[in-house]
């Protein structure tokens, strides 16, 4: 999907996008930065989109990692399952229920968490119940990394994990902030 198709597809469902635009590289590196590659065995990808940041994730990720990539939206579901790659595991549902689908892989702690989700449009108790899980999944260390345009939401992510490192990436169409939260037990 181009520039033009992403900007038509998130005019009709700007709720679960966030967005008018594509990551950027500069965005996309910006986020995964916070992950450590060499040791992850489970990332999981939160509002996944068409795939731009995804793609980043599995070409620094090891051959025994494994990406759960999580969207609901139905075009861009699809052009995630069009990526040929054995280690991501698509999953068309709601973040809300990771912990479901982490147990149907067999799978009970994750490295890392990025995520895309537009919490700030999302009613508080059900943001604050994927956030919280998330840490909940989380080995110690790891890292839960979270773009927004704004940071309307960043108390949300300094109630469930505390401390809340912010770095802004000016590169990006509006520019970003990348937050990231350490879990610290």
């Amino acid at each position: 999907m181009g520039t033009i198709g992403f900007f038509r597809e998130s005019i009709r469902n700007l709720k679960t996008v966030g967005t008018f635009t594509r990551s950027s590289k500069f965005l996309c590196k910006g986020m995964i930065k916070h992950v450590d590659f060499s040791t992850a065995k489970v990332i999981v990808e939160l509002g996944a989109g068409d795939g731009v940041i995804t793609k980043h994730i599995l070409r620094s990720m090891g051959p025994e990692c494994k990406l759960m990539a999580f969207e609901v939206n139905e075009k861009f579901i699809h052009m995630l399952n069009d990526i040929n790659d054995d280690r991501l595991i698509v999953v068309q549902d709601s973040a809300e229920h990771l912990t479901k689908y982490l147990d149907l892989h067999g799978l009970s702690q994750v490295d890392a968490v990025i995520s895309a989700i537009p919490f700030v449009i999302i009613p508080e108790p059900t943001a604050t119940h994927i956030v919280q899980s998330c840490k909940d999944h989380l080995i110690e260390g790891g890292n839960y990394v979270q773009v927004h345009y704004s940071l309307m939401a960043k108390k949300l992510y300094e109630k469930v994990f505390g401390k809340v490192n912010i770095n802004w990436v000016p590169l990006n169409l509006p520019p970003a902030f990348v937050l990231v939260c350490e879990n610290v037990i």
